[in-house]
């Protein structure tokens, strides 16, 4: 039965959305000329220094915090998620800066979308290679699944002892609502073109065959999971595999079995890589992403409904819009 409360909830959901499309559809016409205006779109991030050297070398660092999913980053309802585009366009900057020695990225994450985190490893493999340019990790609360993913490449990965990271694997997961749906009498109607259209549906149960088809993609990309940690930290397949069941590790245990180089926090990376590459005595600087407009609308919005879970919950609904999918991600 719905109370009150939740019509309330609802309700404001509901006026969120037409508000959100309204703002976007007004934006598209006039954003250019508005943020140009307010100048908050200059550049996807700005250059911040966190210690001044004197010795013309520079180190930067790029921050990874959150799911590593690309929610598109312009809507009013999202405006505060990581913005998958403008970290890419950041380690690209961070290669193309010519007064930039070494790149280390502090990674907080439980990882993502499979395609994401593929990207940003691809993004660190090109630019050592492009460029000749050391890339550390510094590993922060967590660093799992595809925040390890994304690491392994990297010429050196430090994690604090308490680090939780590892998680190697692939998850796909669906809600199966079939016999709920029975309950309450509700008969859905699919109209299909073949046998597995409509795989992984909610309203139906699993077939065997549908199941096999899945584990395969899943076993796929697995594999490929797998290669990137064979090849990045030049380990044994076997190894990787029997490392790579599932499980978390702390940054200790990481440490032990071969995931990760060394242990310490961020100006312990910052440290090593100073000494490692002869860069004493570097300016260290800081790629901050900056707040468009619609972002800061956003933000407010967020401010004002406070975190009511009820409103948030049917927000997330309104977010999610995407179906199930494989995922690199460490699920607690």
């Amino acid at each position: 039965m719905m109370t009150g409360k939740r019509w309330i909830a609802l309700g404001l959901a509901a006026f969120l959305l037409v508000v959100s499309v309204v703002f976007q559809m007004v934006a598209s016409v006039f954003t250019t000329d508005l943020e140009a205006l307010l100048n908050t779109n200059k550049k996807p991030f700005e250059e911040v220094t966190i210690e001044s050297g004197a010795s013309g070398n520079k180190i930067a660092v790029l921050e990874l915090n959150g799911v590593i999913q690309d929610t598109g980053g312009g809507s009013v309802l999202n405006a505060a998620s990581y913005q998958h585009d403008r970290f890419l366009k950041m380690i690209e900057a961070a290669g193309e800066d010519r007064q930039t020695d070494g790149l280390i990225i502090r990674v907080n994450s439980p990882g993502g979308g499979v395609v994401e985190s593929a990207e940003i490893h691809d993004k660190i493999v090109d630019l050592k290679k492009k460029y000749d340019k050391p890339v550390y990790i510094s590993m922060g609360n967590t660093a799992a699944s595809g925040g390890y993913y994304i690491s392994a490449p990297a010429d050196k990965i430090v994690a604090h002892p308490a680090t939780l990271t590892g998680s190697i694997g692939v998850i796909m997961e669906s809600i199966n609502v079939a016999e709920l749906a029975d309950e309450f009498g509700i008969d859905v109607n699919t109209i299909k073109s073949g046998e597995f259209k409509d795989i992984m549906s909610p309203t139906k149960k699993m077939t065997d065959k549908e199941r096999q088809i899945l584990q395969t993609m899943v076993d796929e990309l697995y594999g490929e999971f797998v290669n990137v940690i064979v090849e990045g930290r030049d380990m044994d397949e076997q190894k990787v595999r029997e490392l790579g069941d599932g499980r978390v590790y702390t940054g200790t245990q990481a440490k032990n079995n071969g995931l990760v180089d060394s242990l310490g926090n961020l100006e312990d990376t910052i440290e090593m890589m100073k000494d490692d590459h002869n860069l004493d005595d570097a300016t260290i600087v800081e790629y901050k992403t900056g707040q468009n407009f619609s972002q800061l609308i956003g933000m407010t919005t967020s401010k004002l409904i406070g975190r009511d879970d009820e409103i948030s919950g049917v927000l997330d609904l309104i977010r999610d819009s995407s179906g199930p999918r494989a995922m690199y991600l460490y699920a607690e």
